[in-house]
């Protein structure tokens, strides 16, 4: 059940963060022939792939707190459900995954 509150932070945060980025790319490339279609894709891609991880990381995260016996307050989900979010920006946004 660990699991399932950070999940849940993780996706409302991501869902937040991809929204108002995709009303941005609509209006920015609302002239452009296919933006429409290129601000759905890009949305959808970045939307699924946040959904992936975050099951990922929030099973790893509630894995770890099981393993030590403790249990989880709202406000740590809260936590570690937006961190995902804000990680995943701040790699995105740097330059450490071309470095590589």
């Amino acid at each position: 059940e660990m699991w399932y509150w950070v999940f849940l932070w993780a996706l409302f945060s991501s869902m937040f963060v991809h929204g108002a980025v995709g009303v941005l790319m609509f209006i920015m490339l609302q002239r452009h022939k296919q933006g429409r279609l290129i601000t759905f894709i890009l949305i959808r891609a970045g939307f699924l792939a946040s959904l992936t991880g975050g099951v990922i990381t929030s099973a790893a995260v509630a894995g770890v707190y099981r393993v030590a016996g403790k249990d989880m307050a709202p406000m740590e989900a809260l936590v570690f459900g937006v961190g995902q979010t804000v990680l995943t920006i701040l790699i995105s946004v740097s330059r450490i995954l071309a470095t590589l």
